[in-house]
């Protein structure tokens, strides 16, 4: 008896343990996002965004929020979810402001330094495999550049 109550407290210790490796990884990620990020490229149904558009478009990250806004007006606004385990890591948004209010989306990403590249179906379609945009296939893809990090906050 004793063996199957120390196997099962082996077992809750090393899912414990792989579940707080996966929380820390996801704060990583999230702290990383934080901040006001610009747009370098985008692209929708495989059909670039034209430059005028693409150079009003700024990203917000608080906490696990994000604004996006395109002539200061708001474009979208979501909960952020992340799955940094994943290959390639993952992204919902839980749309709370905008065009595709109350819906989810569900995407890829991945961070390189200041740059940050994500991939999305349109809402309700599955979750890309890969960073591409095709005509048709209803995908969001874009890459943004850190503008400003988050600003620090203040310990007690």
């Amino acid at each position: 008896m004793k063996i199957i109550q120390m196997a099962v407290l082996i077992g809750l210790a090393a899912v414990s343990w792989v579940s707080g490796a996966e929380n820390e990884a996801t704060r990583k990620d999230l702290a990383l996002l934080q901040g006001e990020w610009s747009m370098v490229s985008g692209s929708a149904d495989g059909q670039p965004m034209p430059d005028e558009m693409r150079k009003q478009m700024k990203r917000i990250c608080k906490g696990d929020e994000i604004t996006v806004t395109m002539g200061g007006q708001v474009f979208i606004k979501a909960k952020i979810t992340l799955d940094p385990s994943k290959t390639p890591k993952t992204i919902d948004y839980e749309m709370t402001d905008g065009f595709t209010k109350g819906k989810k989306q569900l995407g890829v990403y991945e961070m390189d330094g200041g740059t940050f590249r994500s991939c999305f179906g349109k809402p309700g379609a599955e979750r890309p495999t890969d960073f591409t945009s095709k005509p048709g296939d209803g995908r969001t893809l874009s890459v943004w550049k850190r503008e400003k990090p988050a600003a620090p906050t203040q310990q007690n």
